[in-house]
């Protein structure tokens, strides 16, 4: 499975057309103040069912209206009880952002993206770097969290090797959740944002999850109850509220990278570090590989780009 950055202009069309429409049926619901409407919080979607949150805290299954596009995990919408515990959704609020993955929304209105990667098994500067160029062409702040440091044989080396990231302004975390190192300061920065946590098989994100959200098995049989999924309750990207603050979007499907999708343009782009050098070339198609006089080449060989970030450029772009 892949995640893309957008859809193509086709989807984003007929979206933009749902947009605007549900755009205006929330203006009209807010004009007729129906007191048998209300604002809600998509928790879950499977199928056409989507679990719905209400201000109160409640929750409602619903089912939407075919006229206002589908609605996904993150998403503000408006919808009307048909009894204690249904609704129907009938109006969607505009979105900040969006994930995609091979053309399929996954969650929306996504605040923060984690990177968890970990010591064992052993983190890869290039799958980094394929996470942050996507990141950066979606415009979401990422930051990465390193976690097991406590497997570290050496710890001033992994803080060397992230040095990197954290020159070129990401936030660089090193916990352990064996031994709870640091967990308390990654919640003071998870507090009153919604979060979206990626990382490959093995890094430990579902014991981190399970760290942040000590409740979260009650969490996930109240929905699985509410929605009669089962077994795919663990599978569903789903919408929790962490304890401390904040709330946490966990997609368990969402692993993989692949950057087809993206132009080498987008590709300097996610090199956060290669901006301000990258108007420095003599042509302006430079693809700062063996063009003379490149910016970039030059900030490479004075030390202002790391050498290893460039050689992973390199090889996302060949």
């Amino acid at each position: 499975m892949t995640l893309i950055r957008q859809q193509p202009w086709q989807f984003e069309k007929i979206q933009t057309k749902h947009t605007d429409k549900s755009n205006r049926k929330v203006d009209h619901f807010k004009l007729l103040n129906n007191a048998k409407s209300q604002i809600g919080l998509v928790i879950t979607r499977y199928g056409r069912r989507l679990l719905v949150e209400s201000k109160s805290g409640n929750l409602y299954l619903c089912t939407s209206r075919r006229n206002i596009g589908p609605s996904v995990t993150g998403d503000r919408i408006i919808f009307q009880a048909t009894n204690h515990d249904t609704g129907v959704i009938v109006a969607l609020f505009e979105r900040t952002n969006q994930l995609s993955q091979a053309y399929k929304l996954i969650a929306t209105n996504i605040n923060q993206l984690w990177l968890i990667v970990a010591i064992e098994p052993r983190y890869q500067f290039e799958l980094i770097d394929r996470y942050l160029v996507i990141a950066e062409n979606w415009g979401l702040p990422i930051g990465i969290v390193i976690n097991k440091i406590e497997l570290a044989r050496d710890r001033s080396k992994v803080k060397a090797d992230f040095s990197r990231y954290e020159s070129a302004g990401y936030s660089v975390q090193y916990l352990s959740v064996k031994t709870r190192l640091n967990i308390e300061q990654l919640k003071t920065k998870l507090n009153t944002k919604t979060q979206l946590f990626l990382g490959q098989s093995g890094v430990g994100k579902s014991s981190l999850i399970n760290t942040l959200i000590p409740q979260l098995n009650l969490r996930v049989n109240a929905i699985s109850n509410k929605t009669k999924l089962g077994k795919h309750t663990t599978t569903n990207t789903a919408l929790y509220h962490v304890p401390s603050g904040g709330n946490l979007i966990d997609s368990p499907g969402v692993a993989q990278f692949q950057l087809d999708t993206l132009t080498n343009a987008q590709i300097v782009r996610g090199f956060r570090e290669f901006k301000p050098f990258a108007g420095q070339c003599r042509f302006r198609n430079c693809v700062h590989i063996k063009e003379p006089d490149c910016g970039i080449k030059t900030a490479v060989k004075s030390g202002e780009i790391h050498p290893q970030r460039y050689q992973n450029y390199l090889a996302l772009i060949q």
